[in-house]
């Protein structure tokens, strides 16, 4: 089953660290990956630009409104998230272990996938 690990943190605090620490963060979500990745278990992963950069679409109104900003009222941002192919949710739970060792964020939340749809070719993402 395909399971979505949704990583939570507070974005000031992820956005004040220095280059190295980052640097150091990234090596460890590396190694992760690179694991997940040997054992055909890796799926799409994606980091989030800041919340600075979002844009909300508002459809409690008439017409919809679009707003700058993600305008969520929680101390803590989705920074990013994991697709990743376990036997069970305890094996999810392993891999969120595993990011939690590597970035000591906040939450990491696991949720199964109800349907999968990636795009048809790799280009068709970030190009």
């Amino acid at each position: 089953m395909l399971y979505a690990i949704l990583c939570y943190n507070q974005e000031d605090v992820i956005c004040g660290w220095s280059k190295a620490h980052e640097d150091e963060v990234m090596t460890r979500l590396g190694a992760v990956q690179e694991k997940l990745a040997r054992e055909g278990r890796l799926g799409p992963v994606a980091r989030l630009m800041p919340t600075t950069a979002a844009t909300t679409l508002r459809k409690d109104r008439e017409p919809p409104l679009v707003l700058d900003g993600p305008f969520a009222e929680t101390k803590e941002q989705l920074l990013g998230f994991y697709v990743v192919d376990c036997d069970s949710l305890e094996g999810a739970l392993d891999i969120a272990r595993d990011l939690g060792k590597a970035n000591p964020g906040r939450s990491y939340e696991i949720r199964p996938i109800a349907l999968f749809n990636p795009a048809p070719t790799s280009e068709a993402v970030g190009t």
